[in-house]
């Protein structure tokens, strides 16, 4: 049974490390969250490194500006590691490519200097994928027709975002991930880096430890999402307890008003098969 926390200071003295999602965690796309912030920004000063560790398609650097603009303080952090991180990886791999381009301008930066060159579908070498072109109106049902022909081409989908949805102010809208889940449902070759994988619990543990006086202890770290597919699965994968935040893409399950629904908690975690060591409705100090 998931353990209800009323805050996050009631765990300040059995964990050290923090590996904080973002969006819906402390943010919800448009606002932020006063509340979580200054309770990220206690733990950074006084307990220890708070790690953002986002599905984002875009380089860390490039959503500094984003957190910047909903006022998330910088020190309510001590590191930031995104998908689009781990995903240069992935892609410098396969440079010069060509590579079949989805998703919005906005995230063009994902390839600066990896030196890959783009083309149509139907001439590319595989398929790089950030998120639909339009979020507010498509879905990935849009995609089908162009997707199947890609899949008949044996191409590899390289996914930058896994995230299924995020919510946006009050709307749900679709990412990288429900792409990459159709595309696998036609029978397509992924590849992601971001949670729930691996490679981005690599770049994350790496920057806390430079924040620690110690060696880093597993043990020690505590993650923080409002994702079961991502934030949840990821840290039952890597052996990392985990809290989860109800106030966000499962509301509707995991919240009654504005206090926790721990038996929806707790029905919602068993369907999906992961585990969560502490549920909050929203993340608070």
């Amino acid at each position: 049974m998931t353990q209800p926390v009323a805050g996050l200071s009631r765990l300040a003295d059995r964990y050290d490390v923090l590996l904080c999602d973002i969006w819906g965690v402390i943010h919800d796309g448009r606002v932020s969250y006063p509340l979580a912030c200054a309770a990220l920004t206690r733990w950074n000063a006084e307990v220890g490194p708070v790690v953002l560790i986002s599905n984002s398609p875009r380089p860390g650097a490039d959503v500094l500006p984003q957190l910047d603009g909903l006022k998330v303080p910088r020190d309510t952090f001590a590191a930031l590691v995104t998908s689009g991180d781990a995903t240069r990886v992935l892609l410098a791999e396969r440079a010069p490519g060509p590579a079949w381009a989805i998703g919005p301008d906005r995230d063009a930066i994902l390839y600066e200097g990896l030196g890959l060159e783009f083309a149509t579908p139907e001439a590319a070498a595989f398929i790089a994928c950030t998120g639909p072109y339009d979020d507010e109106v498509e879905t990935p049902e849009d995609y089908r027709v162009r997707l199947e022909a890609a899949a008949d081409r044996g191409l590899t989908m390289i996914c930058a975002n896994p995230d299924l949805v995020v919510q946006r102010g009050p709307k749900m809208i679709y990412c990288g991930g429900a792409l990459a889940q159709l595309y696998e449902a036609l029978g397509g070759a992924v590849q992601m880096a971001g949670k729930p994988h691996p490679p981005i619990y690599d770049l994350a543990l790496a920057q806390a430890a430079l924040g620690l006086s110690g060696p880093l202890q597993r043990e020690r770290v505590l993650c923080i999402g409002d994702g079961v597919p991502t934030d949840l699965r990821g840290a039952n994968a890597q052996g990392l307890d985990v809290m989860f935040v109800a106030a966000g893409i499962h509301g509707a399950e995991t919240l009654s008003g504005e206090g926790l629904n721990a038996a929806g908690v707790d029905a919602l975690l068993g369907k999906e098969g992961v585990h969560a060591a502490y549920a909050m409705p929203r993340l608070v100090w």
